[in-house]
């Protein structure tokens, strides 16, 4: 039972500072982004979203005339609609 409370008083003495810190800093504004400004800095230099005018148009994806699309029509016809891929 001695052990006990002295392991209580222990857990009690080093985490109560924390708490108390903890509480503090809150109070203070805190040290996010987010709670200082509201807004979110900028994205590192490649690491930014893509926009519309990066990705290819799909009219360019059902060419017929493209190589590739003529290549896979082809291969298709080999393979007779086995599922490649998987």
């Amino acid at each position: 039972m001695r052990k006990t409370v002295l392991s209580l008083a222990l857990l009690v003495a080093v985490g109560v500072p924390q708490i108390l810190a903890q509480q503090a800093l809150a109070q203070q504004g805190g040290s996010s982004t987010a709670q200082k400004g509201g807004q979110l800095p900028p994205a590192p230099v490649g690491h930014r979203q893509p926009r519309a005018g990066d990705v290819p148009s799909e009219k360019n994806l059902s060419n017929p005339n493209d190589p590739a699309n003529k290549e896979d029509a082809a291969l298709d016809k080999k393979i007779k609609s086995i599922c490649r891929g998987c």
